[in-house]
């Protein structure tokens, strides 16, 4: 493993932490909303920052191009599961996302078949972006809601966060298309 995928790593080791800490703790209130923003903050950082060490590196290979975006679906779903199960996140989005999601899965498996490794696009990474925002909403959402604090604020928090998941969903299928194109692109005989 590269250090790039060893960061890349890093998220699939931390999204079950989350889990299990956002339905379980044994914590106070207070730590356990302070070790989630360090979690979350970390997986979102880490999602940053493997593509940057892989090109500082020029260690950028077939292998993290699949393994990157592994990574940010296994670490994104699982909180987008609390969330859920919350009622913070729409279920009808998560559906979506989750198709999403086995869909790139199954095309990328479908490349890799004909030693093509398609990497990420830019309406991949802007899904991507909203996918965080979506998150970090929640996060404050929940926050504010366990410990109590400004119940007028989080109930206007409400809005906005729907908003943030309804945008996510609508990027996700458009990005899907994006890819099915590209896909279709890459496996069209040139004449």
């Amino acid at each position: 493993m590269t250090n790039a995928d060893k960061v890349t790593f890093s998220r699939i080791v931390l999204a079950p932490c989350f889990f299990v800490l956002y339905r379980y703790s044994p914590f106070g209130s207070l730590l356990t909303i302070i070790l989630l923003w360090t979690l979350f903050g970390a997986i979102e950082i880490s999602d940053f920052v493997d593509g940057r060490v892989a090109r500082a590196e020029r260690k950028v290979s077939s292998f993290g191009k699949l393994f990157d975006p592994f990574a940010d679906v296994v670490a994104r779903i699982t909180y987008f599961v609390c969330f859920t199960l919350d009622g913070v996140m729409p279920p009808f989005v998560l559906i979506i996302i989750l198709y999403r999601e086995f869909g790139m899965l199954f095309l990328r498996m479908l490349l890799s078949l004909r030693g093509i490794a398609m990497g990420a696009r830019a309406g991949g990474k802007l899904k991507s972006g909203f996918y965080m925002v979506s998150g970090l909403l929640s996060l404050l959402l929940v926050s504010l809601s366990r410990l109590g604090w400004w119940s007028s604020i989080s109930s206007v928090l409400k809005l906005p966060v729907f908003l943030a998941y309804v945008l996510a969903g609508f990027l996700s299928i458009a990005s899907f298309i994006d890819y099915l194109l590209q896909y279709r692109k890459l496996t069209t005989p040139k004449p």
